[in-house]
């Protein structure tokens, strides 16, 4: 199965919609993504959401190459600051539309 953690995402359902976040895990049945933004939802509080229910921002021959990233995916603590900073670098660097 496809290690996701890393992957910039939109959530296209829930109270959420709309919202850029950064896939920190799955669950147990790797099922449902965990999502955090490092504002409303902490890396110690993510979020559970459907693969369905998100839309990847980046391919994965595309990746987003920022340290707090690469930190993520190598499974190194990161802070909420840090995400927070990461995900306010790729909104700069992108146009979401």
């Amino acid at each position: 199965m496809f290690d996701y953690t890393g992957q910039i995402v939109r959530a296209d359902a829930g109270r959420d919609k709309g919202g850029i976040f950064c896939v920190v895990g799955m669950d147990q049945e790797r099922t449902m993504l965990l999502l955090a933004d490092g504002k409303r939802r902490k890396l110690s509080h993510p979020k559970a959401k459907k693969l369905g229910h998100v839309t990847q921002l980046i391919d994965s021959q595309n990746l987003y190459d920022h340290p707090v990233i690469q930190s993520l995916q190598q499974g190194e603590p990161v802070s909420d600051r840090a995400l927070r900073r990461a995900l306010a670098a790729f909104k700069e660097g992108t146009t979401l539309g």
